[in-house]
């Protein structure tokens, strides 16, 4: 285990690009599923050849007595420092003050880091700050890129626009966005809605996720279901159960879809009124909640499926989309974010509108007359990591240029 002073990794050659990842989205051992998509692509970046980094990503907790309650308390298992799969890893805490809006997130990210990145920096003089996350890390890479002197990069991806955008948080991200040296959107439609808030729309470019196209892939459907157990037309659905993943929109599609199945991979604060709805409705034989599921269990559990559905009311670009895509799924989405980016043709599935019926309708559809997975997979082989991580080091490296 690193200590903050300690275990220092070789002073990168001086034509590398040196890059401070920070981003409070990250998977630690407690949350080994938050943020996985972030963590992949950091990973691709520092694998660059050109690249030497270093990851900085806090955790947010509130002031005692609250930090004890179960929801926070397994984070002091947490090291504030570690080698994260290869990356040198701080895991600063804030204070995550409750019950005003986020409107101290900031500053108190500001104070818990600039300590840290004045550590990392004695040995480690990183050219860039590449924030992952919209908000509280904008802003705060924002502040701390004039202190050090260094270009600023902030990615939005989903809800960092659609919830910190607005209400009390909202000046601080316009802000932010019309600070930034560069600017990154997950989709095009993920861009209009930062312009929508005031952040200049010719500074934003799309830089999509991408997908391992080895590890989702398409398998023999009949296998794969008898593995977990399922026989006859499966449904999937991945997702964390809160309201805005719209869960209870693809339940309720359920009973109009009589001798299907339901898996929902994901977990939270929605679960117990999900559990309702399912027993009111009387489906506890066709749907499941799964719980939290290990991202290297998806590949199996999305290659079963026949359809996967989403009915979510926002979104950037969902990794769950392309992940289904990759093999041989199509999928049944909302016109949330970048789905028209996305199903750009019939073999990767239908757009509906986020009620029951719809979502049923667009489903019987698929399952009558399925699509060739090999014709689905078509609609993923447009985001790979390769081309991901290019894009990244392209736009750092553009910035740090820039500044001379």
């Amino acid at each position: 285990m690193l200590t903050p002073c300690s275990a220092r990794l070789a002073i990168p050659p001086p034509d590398m690009l040196r890059v401070l990842t920070l981003s409070t989205l990250f998977p630690d051992a407690t949350r080994p599923n938050f943020g996985v998509f972030v963590e992949r692509q950091t990973l691709g970046l520092a694998a660059h050849r050109d690249v030497s980094l270093r990851l900085v990503a806090p955790i947010g907790v509130p002031p005692w007595p609250l930090s004890r309650h179960p929801r926070y308390r397994a984070f002091a298992t947490v090291p504030l420092a570690e080698d994260w799969k290869g990356l040198e890893t701080r895991r600063p805490r804030f204070a995550a003050v409750p019950g005003i809006g986020g409107r101290l997130h900031v500053a108190m990210l500001v104070r818990a880091l600039l300590p840290v990145l004045t550590d990392i920096r004695r040995d480690f003089a990183f050219d860039v700050i590449d924030a992952e996350f919209f908000f509280p890390d904008g802003p705060a890479a924002i502040a701390l890129g004039r202190h050090f002197g260094v270009p600023v990069s902030i990615k939005a991806r989903g809800a960092d626009i659609h919830h910190w955008g607005h209400g009390p948080t909202a000046a601080q991200v316009g802000a932010a966005g019309r600070a930034a040296d560069g600017l990154l959107a997950v989709s095009a439609a993920m861009r209009d809605d930062m312009a929508a808030i005031g952040i200049p729309r010719e500074r934003i470019s799309v830089h999509r996720t991408g997908v391992d196209l080895d590890r989702f892939a398409p398998v023999d459907r009949h296998d794969a279901k008898a593995a977990i157990g399922i026989a006859g037309p499966l449904i999937v659905s991945v997702g964390a159960l809160i309201d805005r993943k719209g869960h209870a929109t693809v339940i309720r599609a359920m009973t109009d879809l009589p001798g299907t199945n339901l898996l929902i991979a994901g977990e939270g604060p929605s679960r117990p009124a999900l559990v309702a709805d399912i027993a009111r409705l009387g489906l506890g034989d066709r749907v499941r909640l799964m719980g939290s599921t290990p991202h290297a269990e998806l590949p199996g559990l999305l290659a079963a499926a026949d359809v996967m559905a989403l009915a979510s009311s926002s979104e950037g670009l969902a990794n769950a989309w392309v992940e289904a895509l990759a093999c041989g799924t199509p999928i049944v989405i909302t016109a949330a974010g970048g789905a028209a980016e996305v199903v750009t043709e019939p073999h990767f599935g239908r757009i509906a509108a986020r009620e029951p019926a719809a979502f049923a309708k667009a489903i019987s559809a698929l399952l009558a007359d399925p699509p060739a997975p090999a014709d689905v997979r078509r609609g993923a082989e447009r985001f790979t990591w390769a081309a991901n991580t290019d894009a990244l080091y392209a736009h750092l490296q553009a910035l740090v240029a820039r500044r001379g």
